[in-house]
C-alpha cells in the first residue's frame, strides 16, 4: 500500500501496523511519502497533492489546483483531508493570508460530512482536529486585520466551523449577496425597516474618539 515502514501497536485489542511517521496522531504525513499517490482528490481518482503543497511552501501560487483537486462539486477525498494540516502549517509562516485558506479548508471541512465522501482515517483524525484548533488562532489574527469582504466572509464561516457548528459554518461560506439579501428581506423586511450608517469597520477619526475624564 505504499506506508512507510512502521510499528506493531494494540488498539481495542486488535493489533494493528502504525506507519513511522504517525506519533499519537499529531505528525503530518511527510511530503515524501509515497502514501500521497494512492490518496484520492475530489475526482474521486488518486491525486498527488504533495506535488501542489511543495509547491505552495516554496512560495507558488498553487491554490488554483489546490482548488480544482481537491474538491469537485461536493466531491472530497482522503488526499483532501490529509493535505489540511499541511496547507494550515504553510499559512501560519505567511505573512499575509487571504480567501483561498479559508474558503478551501471550509468547504473541504463542510463536504466532509457528505453523506456520499469518505469518513476521516483514524491515521489522520488528530492532526486534522490540530490544524483546526491551529487555524482557529489564525484566522482570529487576520481578522483583525484583513478587510476584503469574501475574506471576511470565508474568515467567519471557519470560526463557526472551528467551534463546532457546523449549518452555521456552511450558510456563511456558502451564501452569496443575493441570497443573504433575500434571507434578511424575508426575515427582518430589511429594505423597509433598515438603513446603512456605517460606523463600525471604518477608521476612527480624532474628533471622533470621546476625551478620558
Amino acid at each position: 500500500m505504499g506506508w512507510a515502514a512502521g510499528h506493531a501497536t494494540r488498539t481495542c485489542g486488535a493489533i494493528v501496523i502504525v506507519p513511522s511517521w504517525y506519533c499519537g496522531g499529531l505528525c503530518l504525513l511527510p511530503l515524501s511519502d509515497p502514501k500521497w499517490k494512492e490518496l484520492t482528490g475530489g475526482y474521486k481518482i488518486p491525486y498527488d497533492a504533495s506535488v501542489a503543497l511543495s509547491r505552495l511552501e516554496r512560495g507558488e501560487d498553487v491554490w488554483n489546483e489546490l482548488w480544482q483537486e481537491l474538491h469537485h462539486q461536493g466531491d472530497v477525498g482522503e488526499a483532501s483531508y490529509a493535505a489540511v494540516p499541511h496547507i494550515v502549517r504553510i499559512a501560519a509562516k505567511l505573512s499575509r493570508r487571504d480567501w483561498n485558506l479559508y474558503g478551501l479548508l471550509s468547504t473541504i471541512e463542510i463536504e466532509r460530512h457528505r453523506k456520499s465522501n469518505p469518513p476521516l482515517p483514524p491515521w489522520l483524525t488528530e492532526s486534522y482536529r490540530l490544524a483546526w484548533r491551529t487555524l482557529l488562532d489564525i484566522a482570529l489574527e487576520d481578522l483583525r486585520v484583513l478587510t476584503e469582504r469574501e475574506t471576511v466572509q470565508s474568515i467567519l464561516g471557519v470560526l463557526a466551523l472551528a467551534k463546532g457548528d457546523l449549518k452555521l459554518g456552511a450558510m456563511i461560506s456558502f451564501i452569496d449577496d443575493s441570497e443573504l439579501g433575500d434571507a434578511l428581506e424575508r426575515v427582518v423586511a430589511w429594505s423597509e425597516l433598515y438603513g446603512e450608517r456605517m460606523i463600525l469597520g471604518q477608521p476612527t477619526s480624532r474628533k471622533d474618539v470621546m476625551p478620558h475624564k
